[in-house]
């Protein structure tokens, strides 16, 4: 296993359901303060990254270029993941 999904797997496993409705106080990269729920952020995190991959991808269009095909279901399919 990556070191990354360990370290997920190992905080995420020790999460409560009131750790999940707990409420973190962050800034964000604009120095803005906000308040989220960890629920909220946690499903953010696993959301986010699809956001980017579109953006890449329509850049890579409008350069005249076909973007690498990235859907996960697809790359499982094909043992491109473990």
């Amino acid at each position: 296993m990556r070191e990354g999904e360990t370290a997920w797997r190992s905080y995420l496993g020790g999460l409560s359901d009131g750790d999940l409705s707990s409420y973190c106080n962050y800034a964000n990269s604009k120095g803005e303060a906000w308040k989220n729920s960890m629920t909220d952020i946690l499903t953010h995190v696993g959301l986010h990254s699809s956001y980017h991959r579109g953006q890449i991808a329509l850049e890579i269009r409008r350069s005249g270029s076909d973007p690498a095909y990235t859907d996960y279901i697809h790359a499982m399919r094909q043992g491109f993941l473990e």
